[in-house]
C-alpha cells in the first residue's frame, strides 16, 4: 500500500510542481505586490496605499460595475439559449453531431479573429446588423462608437462566444440521461414539456452547476472580447472597461504594478465569494 502511494506521488509530482509554480505561487506573489509600490524592478513596501487608491478610483468602480452587469446578463442568457438549442438538436434533429460540430467551431477559433468579424457586423454605417434593422424599419444604433451601447454590444458578443462550449457540454450530458426515463414518461402520457421540466432539467442540474461556475468565472475575467471588439480599447471613453482590462492598463500602460495587483486581489476575492454563493444555491436546487 505504501509503495503504491509513493508511486502515485511520483506520477503526481510534475502536475503538483507545475500547478504550484504557475498557479499557486502567482497568487501569493500578487498578494505581496499589492502592498508594494514603485516600478516593477524596484518595488518597495507601501502598506495599503494601493487598496486606498483603487477604492477611491472611479475607473475601478466603473470597471467592476461593467463586469458585474456583464456577468448578470451574459451568463444566464447564454446558458438558457444553450439549453434550448441543445435540447432542440438532441430531440428534433437526427444528424445532431453535424450541428454540434458547427456550433463548436467558434470555440476553437481565435477570439480576436471573431472580434474583427463582429466589429464589421456591429459597424454603425455598413454593418450587417444595422442593415437588417433598417430593412425592418427598426432603430439602428451605433453599436461600437456610442458609449451607451458599448456594454450591450459586449454582452451580445459574450453570449455568442459562450454558446459553443456550453452546447457541446450539454449535448454530452443529454446523451447520458437514461432513455428509459422518457419511455416510462411516454407510457404515462407525459407531454414533451413535462418531460423537459421533470426529467431533463433535473438530470442536467450537475452540468448546469458546472457551466454556471465556469461561465461566471470566465465573465469576471473577460478581457479578450473587449480588446478584440473595440480594437484594443475599452470602448469610447472606457465605457466597456472591465476589471481585467483595468488591471492590464494599470500594470502595462500606467506602469503601476502594485495598483494592478491590488485590483487583482479584490477581483479574486469577488470571484471566490460569487462562486461560493453560486455553488451553495445550485446545491440547494439539486437537493430540491
Amino acid at each position: 500500500m505504501k509503495t503504491n502511494q509513493k508511486k502515485a506521488w511520483l506520477f503526481l509530482a510534475p502536475t503538483i510542481i507545475l500547478s504550484a509554480v504557475f498557479s499557486i505561487w502567482p497568487i501569493f506573489r500578487a498578494l505581496t505586490m499589492s502592498f508594494q509600490g514603485g516600478p516593477l524592478i524596484n518595488l518597495t513596501f507601501n502598506g495599503i496605499s494601493n487598496y486606498q487608491y483603487i477604492f477611491s478610483d472611479p475607473e475601478f468602480w466603473t470597471a467592476m460595475k461593467n463586469t458585474i452587469i456583464y456577468s448578470i446578463f451574459a451568463v444566464p442568457v447564454a446558458l438558457m439559449i444553450s439549453v434550448m438549442l441543445s435540447w432542440f438538436m438532441y430531440s428534433k434533429l437526427k444528424n445532431s453531431s453535424f450541428f454540434e460540430t458547427t456550433f463548436f467551431m467558434p470555440y476553437v477559433t481565435s477570439t480576436v479573429a471573431i472580434g474583427i468579424v463582429f466589429r464589421y457586423i456591429f459597424n454603425g454605417d455598413y454593418g450587417m446588423l444595422n442593415f437588417i434593422l433598417r430593412f425592418l424599419h427598426l432603430p439602428a444604433p451605433s453599436w461600437i462608437d456610442d458609449p451607451s451601447m458599448s456594454l450591450i454590444t459586449l454582452i451580445i458578443f459574450g453570449v455568442w462566444t459562450s454558446l459553443a462550449f456550453d452546447i457541446v457540454i450539454l449535448m454530452g450530458a443529454l446523451r447520458n440521461i437514461d432513455p428509459s426515463f422518457y419511455e416510462i414518461a411516454d407510457m404515462y402520457g407525459a407531454t414533451s414539456r413535462e418531460q423537459f421540466w421533470r426529467i431533463t432539467i433535473p438530470q442536467l442540474v450537475p452540468t448546469l452547476a458546472f457551466l454556471l461556475t465556469m461561465n461566471i468565472i470566465g465573465a469576471f475575467k473577460i478581457y479578450t472580447q473587449v480588446y478584440a471588439l473595440f480594437n484594443g480599447q475599452a470602448g469610447v471613453g472606457n465605457s466597456a472597461s472591465t476589471a481585467v482590462f483595468y488591471i492590464y492598463n494599470k500594470f502595462q500602460i500606467a506602469g503601476t504594478p502594485g495598483v494592478a495587483m491590488a485590483a487583482t486581489v479584490v477581483l479574486f476575492l469577488v470571484i471566490m465569494f460569487t462562486t461560493f454563493l453560486q455553488r451553495k444555491l445550485m446545491k440547494k436546487v439539486g437537493d430540491y
